[in-house]
């Protein structure tokens, strides 16, 4: 894998996330099939960390991110972005809801 890092900087409190996609569709006891999109919608989507921001400055103090380069997270939405072919998230990082250990 390339490292990304060199290519896309992050600023401020940004966040860049590759997106884990889970291909699978699921299908209820019924047969009513669910596309990824309902579920993404409900629980959000998952990814891991590629490049954090430096961090926001507020009252003149630098905040830091809490998530770290290599973590897995869910993550609620942010901006599409392609970089050689690659798909990944740019997102604040009050966007990231969760740390998944």
């Amino acid at each position: 894998m390339k490292d990304i890092s060199k290519k896309i900087k992050p600023l401020q409190d940004r966040v860049l996330i590759r997106e884990h996609v889970d291909e699978k569709e699921k299908q209820t006891s019924s047969g009513i099939i669910i596309p990824i999109t309902v579920d993404e919608e409900k629980n959000g989507k998952r990814g891991e960390v590629m490049a954090v921001g430096p961090g926001r400055t507020e009252d003149g103090k630098t905040i830091m991110p809490v998530v770290k380069v290599g973590n897995k997270v869910i993550f609620q939405w942010g901006d599409r972005i392609s970089v050689d072919g690659e798909e990944y998230y740019l997102v604040k990082e009050s966007e990231i809801l969760a740390i998944i250990k």
